[in-house]
């Protein structure tokens, strides 16, 4: 690991300064939060920035609030305070359990949700949950302010759709309805997800039957996927639903197209996408709405 390099940190009192400092700066600034990742590759001479835009006392964007029927939580708010928010525990349960499985303790009570979201490490926790949770992202630039769907944030490896100047001011994650329950699972070995895998389900009055699904399998490719074939195939009586959740995991896992890296191998993944659908099912159907 080489010396890491020097550069300026500069603290903006508000987003819009933050902006402007953003869109100074090019191709030699970057928005720095927790810095987890960031520091990380700038030590390995990953990347190489000038001046870090630092938002982390940036006033109102370490906010956990529930709005209409919406949780919103800020940009700089870290994986730790999610894990034990008593808000999230108790409007989103499924949140705080995806952040409770994330790295370390270290690494969860330095990092931040919107700095996971604009890193966009394959290998991540919350944009797989965030995916199936229908959540958006609220972002401000220069130009005003706009919000983006996660599967359009997420455009690729290490690759988002914000702008140069454009800052991951909050997420707004639609509560679950008392009809819907959900769930979140992944499988590690080293020190990033090999496949993370959630679910959320809409059922009838009885629990007996799946009135709308969607199903996310992330870590295994660049970003993380779903598909409308493998959602339909998981709604229906509970009973012929199980029967189909080998050709879900299927359909979801083609979709996703694996590839190999050091997390295993593109047909390991495929299977595990399998096991944990089947998983994933049997815990968002054996309880409360999470």
């Amino acid at each position: 690991m080489m010396p890491l390099r020097r550069f300026q940190m500069h603290q903006p009192k508000n987003v819009a300064e933050a902006a402007e400092m953003l869109a100074h700066y090019g191709e030699k600034g970057r928005l720095y939060a927790g810095g987890t990742e960031l520091l990380l590759a700038m030590k390995h001479d990953l990347l190489r920035y000038e001046h870090l835009v630092d938002v982390k006392t940036v006033p109102g964007l370490d906010k956990i609030e529930a709005k209409n029927s919406s949780l919103h939580i800020g940009g700089t708010v870290t994986h730790r305070v999610i894990e034990n928010s008593p808000l999230v525990r108790e409007r989103l349960p499924v949140m705080a359990e995806m952040a409770r499985q994330i790295a370390n303790v270290r690494v969860r009570a330095t990092g931040t949700l919107g700095g996971n979201i604009c890193f966009a490490e394959p290998h991540s926790d919350p944009a797989t949950l965030l995916l199936a949770l229908g959540a958006k992202a609220r972002v401000q630039g220069k130009t005003g302010e706009r919000t983006l769907a996660m599967n359009e944030i997420l455009v690729g490896a290490y690759e988002t759709a914000l702008a140069a100047d454009e800052i991951l001011t909050a997420i707004e994650i639609p509560l679950l309805a008392k009809t819907q329950r959900a769930a979140y699972l992944k499988f590690q070995v080293h020190e990033r997800p090999t496949l993370s895998l959630a679910l959320v389900l809409d059922v009838d009055a009885n629990g007996n039957a799946v009135t709308k699904a969607r199903a996310v399998v992330g870590s295994v490719s660049l970003t993380p996927c779903r598909s409308d074939k493998a959602d339909a195939l998981l709604v229906g009586p509970r009973d012929k639903v199980e029967k189909q959740l080998g050709d879900a995991a299927q359909v979801l896992a083609e979709a996703a197209e694996p590839g190999d890296d050091l997390e295993g191998s593109a047909e390991y993944k495929r299977h595990l996408t399998g096991v944990f659908l089947r998983r994933a099912f049997a815990q968002a159907l054996s309880g409360a709405p999470r």
